[in-house]
């Protein structure tokens, strides 16, 4: 699993690297430069996860993995990415050196680019990293990128988040992030399927998410998410389900300023919590973290 900061999982300065010389923080992805070794940690994420998620990922997320040229055998090449988007999103891909300040996430988004993290995790921090990765972004997040709603739901996220931030409130916006692109579940036909990115990009997650019965499922209420807490650093509580992807699209159409300006002074929901009003698709046993806190 892994370990986002808070409030946002763009929203530190990057890590190792530094400050790059580009005001924008972006870097030449030096796919050139790959080792064999990080080459075969992609083989082995993208094997793994790609043998488990069928059945649980979303078919959008599906559609857009065919469609991409993303294999096992390489790390993929930004610019062939790219090309692919742009043809039918407009959409790119941009490499980042690690977590980038958030109004810079926010500037690349609002114009269609999205900032991946270059470097890929060592051997033996395939089920735990605390930024995220090549593998989290591109494995996760680009096949959704296909998606023309998704492809508008994101850039508007990147619009919302430079006005979140103006009108300091960016913490609620941010749990909206979490709850949908990173953590969210979709109703299908068959059944709940995974859309989120930090889901369909975990191992461990992707059976806990669909078929534990620890978490809680519930439908998704805008102001509920914007006042609710998450986890960063293990599974979701609770996870927030849309009946489609167009619901995203109305949320990209509405103005969140008054739904602020409700939510502003509103006492705060933990991430298991479980109210009168909610919806409930699945209510959980809450077994998985109470013996986590038990042993901690």
């Amino acid at each position: 699993m892994m370990q986002y900061p808070q409030v946002t999982k763009h929203g530190l300065a990057a890590g190792e690297a530094g400050r790059p010389a580009s005001p924008d923080w972006t870097i030449d992805q030096g796919w050139e430069n790959y080792t064999p070794a990080e080459h075969a940690v992609w083989k082995r994420l993208y094997e793994r996860q790609t043998k488990l998620l069928p059945g649980r990922a979303c078919d959008e997320f599906v559609a857009g993995m065919r469609a991409l040229p993303i294999t096992a055998d390489k790390i993929p090449d930004f610019r062939r990415l790219s090309e692919v988007l742009m043809k039918a999103t407009g959409w790119q891909v941009v490499a980042v050196p690690g977590l980038v300040p958030d109004e810079v996430f926010f500037e690349h988004l609002a114009n269609r680019r999205f900032p991946a993290g270059q470097f890929i995790r060592k051997p033996e921090q395939l089920d735990y990293l605390e930024e995220p990765d090549v593998f989290h972004d591109v494995f996760g997040h680009v096949p959704m990128l296909m998606n023309p709603v998704i492809a508008d739901y994101i850039q508007a996220y990147g619009f919302g988040g430079l006005r979140a931030q103006r009108l300091g409130v960016l913490a609620n916006l941010a749990r909206v992030y979490w709850y949908t692109v990173e953590f969210g579940l979709v109703e299908q036909s068959d059944g709940l399927r995974i859309y989120g990115s930090g889901i369909a990009s975990s191992y461990a997650e992707s059976v806990f998410a669909i078929d534990d019965p620890s978490p809680n499922r519930i439908r998704f209420d805008l102001e509920r998410v914007m006042r609710t807490c998450y986890r960063i650093d293990d599974f979701q509580e609770t996870y927030f389900v849309i009946r489609n992807l167009d619901e995203l699209l109305e949320l990209a159409r509405i103005d969140f300023g008054p739904i602020y300006e409700r939510v502003e002074g509103q006492p705060e929901f933990e991430p298991g919590d479980v109210l009168p009003t909610d919806q409930v698709i699945t209510r959980g046993t809450g077994a998985y973290h109470a013996a986590r806190r038990k042993g901690s």
